[in-house]
């Protein structure tokens, strides 16, 4: 159930309607709008809870909950969150750019794409220092060394850092030096990892998994704001089909149609959505122009040597022409890039 509030309904009033929701044996989820805040009372249906909460002269009313993902629904909050960590800003007319390599590789390398990334107008710093392969012989990434080099590029640079997080064991030693963690695709339905990093105090970057139905991809963004984490970014990178001419098949039509559902922002990645670098920047624009609250993309000073995923990684040239590109279609359309 929601429980809207009246107007002006102070601190103390809402605190005393979440301890009430709470000694019913409910959960209570506070989200504070524009105009009135709204507490998403969840738990088992018992008949009376809604005649209970809407009889208290605080409440405006209570409204059921239809959709299964109850604090992520547009139901539970109308107003579209918005995702902030330093300068990347993702959602409410912002178009977060996230960029990077796949791997933090040597000092060198991510201090030469930070800057090259920030100078073409990218926020956020993307690089894998643990990094999940499908052969346990590829590269697995430089662990907490990689998170290191990751955090001098965002002391030099000051773009907010955005790299995976593996395992609920991984967690804390990540969020020491990230800014965003990011839940990788083959970790979406994670369930125990999803949790810790909604008890941790950092954002969230959701990866849809590559056979997820868009129910279970919302569900497993619910896990995360059931702890209490509010701060979640949809990530749609792509699902797997019978076509073979990319690497996945990048469904734009994820944009509008979570956009209906849910108030948390979407960022696209067309860089393993489709695999091919030359693909990359019209799939950037497109996804702009769909509507999407950000981007992430795969950026590398020297894409035929990168020690995983060169074939789709723009060059810092080719990423600063893609960004020239998004910023014509952002502008037509009223949003900020």
């Amino acid at each position: 159930m929601i429980v809207v509030m009246k107007s002006g309904t102070s601190e103390a009033k809402v605190q005393r309607m979440v301890d009430r929701i709470e000694s019913m044996g409910l959960k209570a989820h506070v989200i504070v709008g524009t105009e009135r805040t709204v507490v998403a009372a969840i738990g088992e249906k018992r008949d009376g809870n809604r005649e209970t909460l809407e009889s208290h002269e605080d409440v405006d009313k209570v409204v059921p909950i239809l959709a299964p993902y109850k604090v992520a629904s547009r139901e539970a909050k109308t107003d579209p969150t918005t995702v902030e960590v330093l300068d990347l800003k993702i959602g409410g007319g912002s178009i977060g750019i996230i960029a990077g390599p796949c791997s933090v590789e040597s000092e060198d390398q991510i201090l030469e794409s930070a800057r090259a990334v920030k100078a073409a107008g990218a926020t956020g710093l993307r690089g894998g220092a643990f990094k999940p392969r499908t052969s346990p012989y590829s590269f697995q990434g430089m662990k907490e060394e990689g998170l290191k080099l990751l955090a001098a590029a965002r002391d030099e640079t000051g773009l907010a850092v955005v790299t995976e997080v593996m395992t609920p064991e991984h967690v804390e030693l990540v969020a020491k030096y990230a800014d965003v963690l990011q839940i990788g695709a083959r970790n979406m339905q994670n369930y125990h990892l999803l949790q810790a990093v909604g008890e941790a105090d950092k954002a969230v970057l959701l990866k849809r998994g590559p056979s997820a139905t868009m129910d279970e991809f919302l569900l497993a963004a619910e896990y995360i704001l059931d702890q209490g984490n509010q701060q979640v970014a949809l990530c749609e990178r792509g699902v797997r089909t019978f076509e073979t001419h990319t690497r996945f098949t990048l469904p734009l039509a994820s944009v509008p149609y979570l956009k209906e559902r849910t108030h948390l922002p979407i960022v696209i990645d067309p860089s393993h959505g489709t695999g091919i670098a030359s693909l990359v920047p019209p799939m950037c624009a497109a996804s702009i122009a769909a509507g999407a609250d950000g981007l992430i993309v795969e950026v590398h000073p020297d894409p035929p040597n990168a020690m995983s995923d060169g074939a789709q990684s723009l060059t810092p040239k080719a990423f600063a022409a893609a960004m020239d590109q998004c910023r014509k279609v952002a502008e037509a359309l009223g949003y900020k890039m």
